[in-house]
Protein backbone atom coordinates (compact mmCIF):
# COMPACT_ATOMS: atom_id res chain seq x y z
CA UNK A 1 0.00 0.00 0.00
CA UNK A 2 1.50 3.50 -1.25
CA UNK A 3 2.54 5.81 1.77
CA UNK A 4 -0.39 8.69 1.48
CA UNK A 5 1.23 11.69 -0.08
CA UNK A 6 2.59 14.90 2.71
CA UNK A 7 1.88 18.10 1.43
CA UNK A 8 3.54 20.92 3.17
CA UNK A 9 2.18 23.81 4.33
CA UNK A 10 3.48 26.30 1.44
CA UNK A 11 2.10 23.78 -1.30
CA UNK A 12 -1.44 23.57 0.65
CA UNK A 13 -1.43 28.08 0.65
CA UNK A 14 -1.29 28.00 -2.61
CA UNK A 15 -3.60 25.07 -3.65
CA UNK A 16 -6.37 26.78 -1.53
CA UNK A 17 -5.40 30.47 -2.32
CA UNK A 18 -4.83 31.64 1.23
CA UNK A 19 -2.22 33.18 3.59
CA UNK A 20 -0.60 31.76 6.36
CA UNK A 21 -2.18 34.04 8.72
CA UNK A 22 -5.75 32.83 7.55
CA UNK A 23 -5.17 29.24 7.61
CA UNK A 24 -4.26 29.87 10.90
CA UNK A 25 -7.02 31.53 11.72
CA UNK A 26 -9.14 28.81 10.11
CA UNK A 27 -7.43 26.03 12.24
CA UNK A 28 -7.44 28.17 15.82
CA UNK A 29 -11.43 27.69 14.81
CA UNK A 30 -11.19 23.94 14.22
CA UNK A 31 -11.92 24.64 10.55
CA UNK A 32 -8.71 24.22 8.84
CA UNK A 33 -7.76 20.29 7.37
CA UNK A 34 -6.65 17.55 9.45
CA UNK A 35 -2.92 18.32 9.90
CA UNK A 36 0.23 16.70 11.44
CA UNK A 37 2.87 18.82 13.13
CA UNK A 38 6.40 17.37 12.65
CA UNK A 39 8.81 17.36 15.66
CA UNK A 40 10.74 20.79 13.98
CA UNK A 41 7.20 22.23 14.20
CA UNK A 42 6.51 21.61 10.38
CA UNK A 43 3.01 21.34 9.33
CA UNK A 44 1.79 18.29 6.64
CA UNK A 45 -1.32 17.46 5.59
CA UNK A 46 -2.21 14.89 3.53
CA UNK A 47 -3.71 15.02 0.46
CA UNK A 48 -6.86 12.61 1.07
CA UNK A 49 -7.50 15.00 4.06
CA UNK A 50 -6.87 18.06 1.42
CA UNK A 51 -9.62 16.57 -0.85
CA UNK A 52 -12.11 15.75 2.31
CA UNK A 53 -11.91 19.07 3.45
CA UNK A 54 -12.13 19.96 0.13
CA UNK A 55 -15.50 18.01 -0.16
CA UNK A 56 -16.89 19.61 3.13
CA UNK A 57 -16.82 23.05 2.02
CA UNK A 58 -17.98 22.60 -1.21
CA UNK A 59 -21.24 20.82 0.80
CA UNK A 60 -21.35 23.83 2.73
CA UNK A 61 -21.69 26.24 0.22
Amino acid sequence: MPRSQKLKLPEVLEEINMSRAAFYRMRARGQAPKYSKLPNGEIRISREDLDAWWAKCEEAA
